[in-house]
């Protein structure tokens, strides 16, 4: 098999706070590939976008510190190279497009000025240069009549023009990885598959390897070749996508995969997951997901079950499938 274009292995970053050490991410292990779309999906603060933050090691620091772990990115560790070098890195080897478009556009700048920034940032280009570039990532993510929109401020862009433009931002520089964070959210569902279908295009165009972060099963079903569940700052699960939805090993995929609307048709109804996100300052002991779990057992409360393979290329972290496959 291919080398993955990059490869993460026990990464944990832990917040300090009033209660106690929050272990938003601990021991995380992902492989993303050359020309793929790989997907993290999970509920709401079990650590996916802290997954991404410290990948590009831009964790608010205090209260937040990266305390272990190894990003191997074209042959470096991310962890262990200068942040000089690291900012050679950010936008131009590995963009993020964050949550939300409202606040990550500065209001009191044009549209095209932000781009250009992005892009002198990295590449040596003139004045005029650099605003042609501008316009061809406007042009590239369908924004239309790109050379009069980059004149315009990010107030005159609907919310899915915003979205649109911060990813023409992200993509000037060409970046062999793009990190989306939940980029359909924030819009309504026509711009949502405009999004989903850019994606695509910009993954056939520019051959970029995109980490898909979500909490939306469709989006993951819909555009994701492999994808990993993640569960208070665990992967539990990770396999290509047609083997998560078709055969879940672990009762917090099935759990998840029958909240999802269409699965009343397989199983009846809709289903509801008992219980609740556990705290991560003081996290259930052994398996975080015991509590929650149909079918735990004693050893589950006591030790953290290990990640093993139960197809090929399907891993699962679960005492039920202990000894492999089952």
């Amino acid at each position: 098999m291919a080398k993955p274009l990059l490869e993460v292995r026990g990464l944990k970053t832990y917040f300090s706070t009033d209660e106690g050490t929050v272990k938003a991410v601990d021991g995380v292990d992902i492989d993303i590939y050359k020309g793929e779309i790989f997907g993290l999906v999970g509920e709401s603060g079990c650590g996916k976008s802290v997954t991404a933050l410290s990948l590009l090691r831009v964790v608010p620091s205090p209260p937040g510190r990266i305390v272990g772990g190894r990003v191997m990115f074209e042959g470096r560790d991310l962890m262990k190279i200068s942040e000089k070098e690291m900012r050679r890195i950010r936008g131009a080897k590995i963009s993020m497009i964050f949550q939300d478009p409202h606040s990550s556009l500065n209001p009191v700048f044009r549209i095209g000025e932000q781009i250009a920034e992005a892009i002198q940032l990295h590449q040596r280009v003139d004045k005029k240069e650099v605003l042609s570039k501008a316009a061809e990532a406007l042009d590239l993510v369908r924004i239309p009549d790109p050379e009069d929109r980059m004149y315009q401020y990010p107030h005159q862009f609907s919310g899915g023009m915003k979205q649109r433009a911060m990813m023409a931002m992200m993509l000037a520089c060409n970046p062999a990885l793009l990190i989306a964070d939940e980029p359909t959210t924030a819009v309504d569902v026509t711009i949502q598959v405009q999004i989903l279908e850019l994606l695509r295009e910009l993954r056939r165009k520019q051959g970029a390897s995109i980490m898909l972060i979500t909490h939306n099963l469709g989006v993951i079903a819909e555009i994701c070749d492999r994808v990993a569940v993640m569960y208070a700052g665990n992967i539990v699960e990770q396999a290509d996508v047609v083997s998560l939805f078709e055969k879940p090993k672990h009762p917090y995929t099935l759990a998840l995969l029958g909240t999802f609307p269409g699965a009343e048709k397989k199983r009846g109804e809709l289903t509801v997951i008992p219980g609740f996100v556990p705290s991560l300052v003081a996290p259930p002991s052994g398996c975080k997901f015991h509590p929650r779990c149909p079918h735990g057992k004693p050893i589950c409360t006591k030790e953290m079950p290990p990640m093993v393979e139960v197809d090929e290329g399907h891993t699962v972290r679960c005492h039920l499938y202990k000894g492999g496959k089952r």
